[in-house]
């Protein structure tokens, strides 16, 4: 069977911190670059954890990426040439994100969006969730669990915050399995501290 030109999907990789999503993201997009398929990179303007103009994974990989506030911002940005769209980070998007992947791959554009799909407390961290109701395929990435070494399915806050969006890596986060992982465990370790 042959694809039609305008036909677009949606891929979703997703897991928790440490399981590889964005390395996964860079992968697949520098892959398309090699085949000269015309590829754009999104990331939200609000992550600068490693670079500002690109997508770095926690092993250092790295693809240049637009960074932008909105999903309608990430819309207005996509060039009609553009075949593959990659987006990291989707669970720090708007719940647009599921609106403007739809317009993008009705337009035939093939998007890969990388995210978390639960947050710190183990809840699902939209618009991942419902992104991967409507994708046509969804990758799901384990990490290694930080304390015992087993499948790493939860990303374990190891800061005090109540914010939802904490931005950091080694340090503030970690992968847990199922087993290891406790959503109290950072407010348990302040009050040990104080």
């Amino acid at each position: 069977m042959h694809r039609r030109a305008d036909q677009g999907w949606i891929e979703v990789i997703v897991g928790p911190m440490f399981s590889g999503k964005s390395e996964e993201l860079i992968r697949r997009i520098t892959r398309y670059h090699l085949a000269r398929v015309p590829t754009q990179t999104f990331k939200p303007a609000l992550d600068t954890r490693y670079a500002v103009t690109e997508v770095v994974s926690h092993s250092r990989l790295s693809t240049e990426a637009i960074p932008v506030a909105t999903s309608d911002d990430l819309l207005k940005s996509v060039d009609d040439r553009t075949v593959v769209v990659g987006v990291d980070e989707g669970q720090f998007f708007d719940d647009g994100l599921l609106d403007v992947a739809e317009i993008l791959a009705g337009a035939g554009k093939n998007l890969i969006i990388a995210g978390l799909d639960l947050d710190y407390l183990g809840r699902p961290f939209e618009p991942i969730p419902s992104l991967m109701l409507r994708a046509e395929y969804v990758t799901k990435a384990l990490a290694v669990c930080h304390k015992c070494g087993g499948p790493g399915l939860f990303t374990q806050r190891v800061v005090q915050s109540d914010e939802l969006v904490v931005l950091g890596a080694t340090g503030a986060y970690e992968a847990r399995c199922r087993r290891c992982y406790d959503p109290t465990e950072a407010s348990q370790q302040t009050l040990d501290v104080e």
